[in-house]
């Protein structure tokens, strides 16, 4: 697996960089981040030791539903899954269908970088 890179980005800078990118104007390094917070709160909001940890276990345990993953942290059932959906739009987990309707949760990486700029 690969590590993630995530970086620290205002919306107003994240939007012009967006939209140098769409212009034309600027065209993104491979090496630089994929997925972008606004703040270093919102990043260790998301990332929590409790968070890392139930990453950690999605990727050890490889849960056949969140129903299964719940049972295992003690979680309950309908907070896990707003968690897991953060986590989701964040690129962190993604889900693959399950038996019938049931969603499968999966990370993809195995670890996360942060790449910050004092600029």
């Amino acid at each position: 697996m690969t590590t993630l890179k995530v970086g620290i980005a205002s919306l107003e800078q994240y939007k012009a960089r967006t939209m140098a990118i769409a212009r034309g104007e600027y065209v993104p390094a491979p090496d630089e981040p994929k997925v972008w917070f606004q703040s270093l709160e919102s990043f260790a909001r998301v990332l929590s030791d409790k968070n890392r940890a139930l990453l950690t276990l999605i990727a050890q345990t490889e849960p056949t539903s969140v129903r299964e993953l719940a049972e295992k942290t003690g979680r309950a059932e309908s907070n896990l899954s707003r968690t897991l959906k953060t986590m989701e739009t964040y690129g962190l987990v993604h889900f693959d269908k399950g038996p019938g309707r049931q969603l499968v949760p999966r990370v993809n990486y195995s670890g996360v970088e942060l790449a910050m700029s004092f600029q």
